[in-house]
């Protein structure tokens, strides 16, 4: 799974907190998923400000999910776990033993854990609250371009399908 088909496969109601959180939490990239949004839309970024919540979160889904903006849609996830949603994403470095200073990564291409560990991780993370959030960033976190995880990729797939794997 790529970044941009994280944002494909999200929720309506996630694409909302999706975009209200990032909008508290780094107001900035949310401008800058509402400009990305406005551009593909070929709309004024005025009109795209005025829109009711719900629209504009609308609007930068189905901007994200185009795979044009996957380098985009990965910055987006990235930035909303790293300033939003930090403690989820503490949570899950320090599961698969992964090393970090506050959430980001020390080296660009971590290890794959053992399958046992990483299984173990994966687990552990989705019986913790929030579990769409939680999968978001399972999701998220395997579609970054600097992990090559097929384990954990394949585990996500398993989720998705319906499969305990």
């Amino acid at each position: 799974m790529r970044s941009y088909q994280v944002f494909a496969a999200m929720s309506q109601e996630m694409a909302e907190r999706f975009l209200a959180t990032l909008g508290e939490g780094a107001p900035g990239a949310a401008a800058q998923a509402l400009a990305a949004a406005s551009a593909a839309m070929k709309a004024r970024p005025k009109f795209m400000a005025r829109q009711p919540a719900e629209r504009q979160a609308a609007a930068v889904r189905r901007c994200l999910a185009r795979v044009a903006a996957s380098p985009l849609a990965e910055e987006m996830l990235a930035v909303y776990f790293l300033e939003c949603r930090k403690e989820l994403l503490l949570e899950w470095l320090d599961a698969t033993g992964v090393k970090h200073e506050d959430g980001a990564l020390e080296e660009d291409d971590p290890a794959e854990p053992d399958a046992e560990r990483l299984e173990a991780a994966v687990a552990g993370f989705r019986k913790g609250d929030g579990p769409e959030e939680r999968e978001l960033l399972l999701c998220a976190f395997a579609a970054q371009s600097a992990i090559d995880w097929p384990r954990l990729e394949a585990l996500v797939e398993a989720a998705d399908a319906g499969d305990p794997a």
